[in-house]
């Protein structure tokens, strides 16, 4: 008697399939949102030469708030904060708390837009 074995061809299963692309489409999506950089243009600090007769500013910066000599102020309203000046301008940045880098570089690209700042950020203490 000869036993006839009935094969049975499993069906392909879509599941793998799909994770794999999900995890693609999450790689790419999460990836794609840290690409978002800007350029900072970083110098030593050296002689202080013209800016020592200027009276400078000093900006604290936080995780949540900066203040500007002693008053709170928002990024986005620093140039109207900043008195007007005929020279250079300095502006002393201390860094308080955990303070991420974006928001280091948010903060230096609205210093940097605005005429004859001169920024300097401090150390740690």
């Amino acid at each position: 008697m000869s036993v006839l074995r009935e094969t049975r061809r499993r069906r392909i299963s879509m599941t793998s399939l799909v994770d794999v692309i999900f995890l693609l489409l999450l790689f790419f999506m999460l990836t794609s949102t840290f690409t978002r950089f800007s350029e900072v243009e970083l110098a030593a600090g050296g002689a202080p030469g013209a800016t020592a007769e200027a009276r400078p500013h000093f900006l604290q910066l936080g995780p949540e708030r900066a203040t500007l000599d002693g008053a709170p102020v928002a990024l986005s309203d620093l140039g109207a904060a900043l008195p007007p000046g005929d020279g250079p301008r300095p502006v002393l940045v201390a860094l308080r708390g955990e303070v991420t880098a974006q928001r280091l570089t948010d903060l230096l690209v609205v210093l940097r837009s605005l005429p004859q700042v001169r920024a300097t950020v401090l150390g740690p203490s």
